[in-house]
């Protein structure tokens, strides 16, 4: 194989915020979220059909004629069989990953947040969306939070607020693998049969991705599933929307 003048995409960084909303949209896996923006992982896995231009909300990404490597289609497919069997190997059986359901306390008459002022209202364990099976017992006829990794940080009544009778997954839409997640939650969606799903993500633009994410997970699983999303703010608040 060797390199020949064709169509290939170019990604400004500068206009770059990293949200990650072009990486489901490349159906190759050629883009991936590095360093807070995205990146062009091999010019093989590119078509240079320009399918992940019209998610670009910065309008970051174009198209440009230039020497590099041919599409690679077999290579692409290989790369993307790559991905999942890595996404499908977890959880990878240490302890942080086994599945685990807990009862909360309660007491007769009095609202759980009263009666247990520093009581979790976390129901199981493991949250993180990698290590997370779609077939988790938690997640059957679920209403389902997820929730961006700073956001428990940020807002002081997120247990109050988001987790009472609610299952929780939690990733970032900038530092993690965008696509990988992308894949997890359809999954997700598509075996078990979530009730309805709320996004809860910061007010930073990269962060805006979990609901793209979310939009998109929904749509590959032909699920008619309920979507809300909430913004919350870096001082804590939630913003109207």
């Amino acid at each position: 194989m060797t390199k020949t003048k064709r169509r290939i995409i170019k990604i400004d960084e500068e206009k770059c915020d990293g949200c990650g909303a072009c990486v489901p949209a490349c159906v190759e896996g050629a883009l991936q979220i590095v360093d807070g923006k995205a990146k062009l992982v091999s010019e093989k896995h590119c078509d240079g059909l320009g399918a992940c231009l019209g998610e670009c909300p910065q309008g970051a990404i174009t198209i440009e004629e230039r020497e590099a490597w041919e599409f690679d289609e077999e290579a692409a497919r290989h790369h993307l069989e790559e991905k999942e069997e890595t996404t499908e190997k977890l959880p990878c059986g240490c302890p942080s990953a086994t599945i685990t359901q807990f009862e909360r306390s309660e007491a007769t008459g009095v609202a759980l947040e009263d009666a247990f002022p520093h009581q979790s209202m976390l129901g199981h364990w493991p949250v993180q969306l990698t290590l997370v099976p779609p077939t988790a017992p938690f997640l059957q006829e679920a209403d389902l939070v997820l929730a961006a990794d700073c956001v428990p940080f940020a807002c002081a009544s997120f247990h109050q607020d988001f987790l009472r009778s609610h299952a929780l997954l939690v990733a970032c839409p900038k530092l993690d693998d965008f696509q990988a997640h992308q894949m997890k939650l359809t999954d997700i969606l598509s075996h078990s049969q979530v009730n309805s799903l709320t996004v809860v993500h910061m007010e930073v633009p990269c962060c805006s991705g979990l609901a793209h994410m979310a939009k998109q997970a929904i749509r590959l699983s032909s699920k008619d599933i309920p979507l809300e999303e909430v913004v919350i703010g870096i001082t804590g608040d939630e913003i109207p929307q």
